[in-house]
């Protein structure tokens, strides 16, 4: 089991055993305010990944497979 994967466990176990309101308060609001600080884009960002989204509906955007490829050749002949 991978690092990551051990901390959620533990972390699910102490929260499931916890009794203390507090405590698991205190825990509903970090998670709460870290994901709203996911979601939260400035105006600048908002425009950006409409912009984006418009060039992927009129289809104006390369394959990942294609980029890489190209760079591949790209890097041989450096």
């Amino acid at each position: 089991m991978d690092m990551t994967a051990q901390i959620k466990e533990n972390l699910i176990s102490r929260i499931r055993d916890s009794k203390d309101m507090n405590f698991l308060k205190a825990l509903q609001t970090i998670f709460d305010s870290s994901e709203q600080s996911l979601y939260e884009l400035n105006l600048e960002q908002q425009s950006s990944i409409e912009t984006s989204r418009n060039q992927i509906k009129n289809g104006d955007f390369h394959k990942n497979e294609d980029v890489i490829s190209e760079m591949r050749e790209w890097l041989k002949k450096k």
